[in-house]
């Protein structure tokens, strides 16, 4: 039995969290409320410059808009991906304008600065209004403020309205292209790999690379196989392109790779079974499977509800060489012959290597570089005997002695057909003489 004293003790505490849920109840449904599309004109057409630049600021609101997608998993939202100041922008309103019957809406701006901002003051953003229920909005606009006049503000395209079929397994996004690339032979064998590996759709967020690489670029546009997206990221913001904020005045880092990503998630939502994030000097090369198609099908029935595949990352030193297949007609092609570097650095102790990823673009909410930030599903690393990725570049461990290093000639299996697809594209460019 309880004591007089403790029954009262009880029923204070059980009186606190009813009226505690009470009032949480009814602060999310004013919240919600809040943030319900009102119709706030009538009887007139839309106006507005249609947005075409992959990149779009806001007039003195330090918000930068890439692109609407409709996202009715949850509920009827467009989810616009952006880049905000995380601390300066608090409060933005999509207007959205019915036709044909003439109404425009105004519906309020959930805005959610993605976590991994690494120190940065402006960082990636999923800026998310509520649609009106009786209305598919075509287009967009964004505002400071719920009143006012709109006619010069862009307009966006919503995107991913209509539901497609798959027309690609594998779309790999390369975020972003930058520093005057021109690593070409190596981009070469990349492409050539990820073909290979069944790769049909390759999209890179370029910034600027060599006049070379344009060359090669228009090749595989032409081809089908790369799809270019514009970043001049560096037009609006001081950017770094190193990952953490170094206290040096730069506003976004790596060139907004994370921002790139997420649009590129969303962007290939309806048209790619599954998308891949991982840098262009990065193969994830399958060690029990012939193909990512066998391999994902695999992964995916030994997985069930998994939407995340995470793969283990390993250097493999640009400085350090094997002698075999020293190609003489590649070495006019500036870049990396990656079959010739066959060495990987070991594990170091206390240092967790990072992943890259495939993954359901479907279930994706909002992802970083080496992991997802939100998803629906499970995600799961993939073990080292069934893939890992070959990562050729400045090694990280630079004293290591030669005698230390792994030689893993893995790679070597595609040996036959990376050499003829890439000498095709080289006589096909005119970097390599025709025989």
């Amino acid at each position: 039995m309880l004591s007089a004293g403790k029954k009262s003790y009880f029923a204070a505490a059980v009186c606190i969290i009813t009226v505690t849920s009470m009032l949480s109840v009814s602060y999310l449904r004013l919240q919600r409320l809040s943030h319900q599309p009102k119709v706030i004109q009538e009887g007139r057409r839309c106006r507005g410059k249609i947005a075409n630049s992959t990149i779009t600021a806001l007039k003195g609101n330090k918000t930068f808009i890439i692109s609407p997608y409709f996202d009715d998993r949850e509920s009827k939202v467009t989810r616009l991906i952006g880049i905000v100041h995380h601390d300066d922008v608090k409060q933005l309103y999509c207007w959205f304008c019915c036709q044909p019957e003439g109404k425009i809406y105004v519906s309020k701006a959930k805005i959610d600065v993605h976590s991994d901002r690494f120190g940065f003051p402006y960082g990636a953003a999923d800026i998310v209004c509520l649609e009106p229920e009786n209305c598919d909005p075509t287009h967009v606009s964004i505002h400071q403020f719920p009143h006012g006049n709109i006619d010069q503000l862009p307009r966006f395209e919503i995107k991913n309205r209509k539901a497609e079929t798959f027309s690609v397994d594998f779309t790999v996004c390369i975020s972003a292209m930058f520093g005057n690339y021109n690593n070409v032979l190596q981009f070469i064998q990349s492409m050539e790999m990820y073909k290979i590996l069944g790769v049909q759709k390759v999209v890179i967020y370029k910034n600027n690379c060599s006049h070379l690489m344009e060359k090669v670029l228009k090749f595989y546009i032409e081809e089908g196989t790369v799809e270019i997206i514009p970043w001049p990221i560096d037009s609006h913001l001081r950017v770094s392109s190193k990952w953490r904020f170094m206290q040096d005045g730069t506003h976004i880092g790596y060139y907004g790779q994370i921002t790139a990503l997420n649009d590129c998630i969303y962007r290939n939502m309806e048209r790619s079974k599954f998308v891949v994030l991982n840098d262009v000097d990065e193969i994830i090369l399958p060690l029990k499977y012939p193909d990512w198609k066998t391999m994902m099908n695999s992964l995916q029935e030994q997985n069930p509800g998994t939407s995340v595949f995470l793969f283990e990352n390993h250097i493999f030193p640009e400085t350090v060489s094997s002698h075999m297949f020293n190609i003489s007609s590649w070495n006019t092609v500036p870049g990396v012959n990656i079959l010739q570097h066959v060495y990987r650095e070991p594990d170091r102790k206390h240092v967790i290597n990072p992943r890259k990823m495939i993954v359901d673009p479907r279930k994706v909410i909002q992802t970083s570089v080496h992991s997802v930030l939100h998803a629906y599903g499970n995600s799961v690393k993939v073990p080292m005997d069934v893939a890992l990725i070959y990562h050729c570049r400045e090694g990280l461990q630079r004293d290591l002695p030669r005698k230390s290093l792994i030689r893993d000639t893995s790679l070597w299996r595609y040996n036959s057909s990376l050499i003829m697809n890439v000498n095709k594209v080289l006589s096909q460019t005119m970097l390599q003489p025709r025989k």
